[in-house]
């Protein structure tokens, strides 16, 4: 009998990442759901997941602290086992400004959880999946965003540059790792349907620019689940360094 594979998604408890651990659980894997603060809506997630036989558990962690993410490994390790697949989606999002009111405060907050949190992840997943390090190699997805490539002026010049420092860190590390059995992608949602929007300040953006969209309309936290699903699973095992974007056209 094959060995369970195991996922670890950060900012699992709510939007695109619960969508993603509850695909993930589907398809069989063991899954570890990272949060930072709202352990409610975590452990509403993993029951779902468990209700329906599958194996999860969850992990109070700020992954923009290194001694929260090396507990977050080894607690893992632990519990799970090794490794498979991790996913990279925890992330935050200020309220709508210009760059011209924004602090250093306000910066330093966005880059430390939105960037910093990633490489330091990263880091952890590569000493572990690393065939140079007796590993058996894995996975990496990181998510990204439409705005690494918009910009978001006028809302989120800081969010957007974190968003790009992600896409440049997917193709470095894919680049780094890939002979060592680890394969590096990166999604890039658009307006997405998530409760991030809130945290912005407006909780009805995407109906306020869907007409924009060529679709014409916002995309679903269980349509990037799928994206992110499809490049951690062996039917994507010649990309590496890729960037899939999910913005309807946009």
């Amino acid at each position: 009998m094959s060995k369970q594979k195991v996922a670890i998604i950060t900012g699992g408890g709510r939007g695109i990442g619960a969508a993603t651990a509850e695909l993930f659980a589907e398809n069989g894997y063991a899954v570890c759901i990272n949060y930072k603060s709202n352990q409610p809506t975590a452990n509403s997630v993993a029951k779902a997941i468990s209700d329906k036989g599958g194996k999860c558990i969850t992990v109070q962690a700020d992954v923009s602290q290194e001694a929260d993410v090396e507990r977050l490994f080894a607690t893992v390790d632990e519990e799970l086992g090794s490794i498979s697949v991790l996913v990279n989606n925890a992330g935050i999002l200020k309220q709508q400004s210009r760059l011209e009111d924004m602090s250093a405060e306000r910066i330093n907050t966005i880059l430390t959880n939105n960037v910093t949190s990633y490489f330091l992840c990263c880091r952890e997943a590569v000493k572990r999946m690393s065939t140079n390090n007796g590993g058996e190699g894995g996975v990496i997805v990181n998510v990204s965003s439409g705005a690494a490539r918009s910009g978001s002026p006028n809302e989120y010049i800081d969010y957007a540059a974190s968003k790009g420092a992600v896409d440049t860190l997917t193709k470095g590390l894919s680049l780094e790792v890939a002979a060592e059995g680890i394969r590096v992608n990166c999604v890039r949602p658009g307006l997405i349907y998530t409760d991030m929007h809130a945290d912005g300040g407006e909780p009805q953006r995407v109906e306020r620019l869907k007409s924009i969209i060529p679709l014409k309309r916002g995309g679903s936290a269980k349509e990037v689940a799928e994206a992110i699903y499809w490049l951690a699973c062996d039917k994507s095992s010649y990309a590496t360094g890729n960037y899939l974007d999910l913005t309807g056209g946009l």
